[in-house]
């Protein structure tokens, strides 16, 4: 079985980006007069946001195989991280990030794309794959993130 080639994985992300909106051909309108396209959250997915100069250390830390969708900005300093819609609770008390309420609107490009500086770090693939809240939060702890000890042996 042959691996999807990137521009099939970008397809597969901007689907999924624009099918978790009400207006997906405004979507991919605004994508195709290069400009950055407003996705309210709250359907599919939160936003979790952070420093990118505090955030993207904490990034590093998260295993590539359970990070999802992480977009930059780095003219304004910011990442964001799209994450499971119960995130907010179990972020609530880390205080490096905010998670942005349900209808909030992220203004990202496509997937292969990058527009006014910003950029997809961790780009949707089309799984649906969120950053499990439990693990951003343990990435931005004082030891990172770390297996459970039964997955370690």
């Amino acid at each position: 079985m042959a691996l999807p080639t990137f521009t099939q994985q970008y397809e597969a992300g901007d689907a999924w980006l624009v099918n978790s909106c009400a207006h997906p051909n405004l979507v991919r309108d605004v994508w195709a007069s290069r400009m950055l396209a407003p996705i309210p959250s709250g359907e599919e997915w939160l936003v979790a946001e952070a420093r990118l100069a505090t955030g993207y250390p904490r990034l590093v830390r998260i295993r590539a195989e359970q990070r999802g969708p992480v977009l930059a900005d780095p003219v304004m300093d910011v990442l964001w991280w799209l994450v499971p819609l119960h995130a907010a609770e179990k972020l609530a008390d880390v205080r490096q990030l905010a998670v942005k309420p349900s209808g909030w609107s992220l203004h990202c490009p496509p997937t292969g794309w990058q527009i006014e500086g910003r950029m997809w770090i961790t780009r949707p693939d089309g799984s649906g794959r969120l950053t499990d809240p439990a693990v951003l939060a343990a990435a931005f702890g004082p030891g990172g993130y770390r297996l459970p000890a039964e997955a370690s042996r």
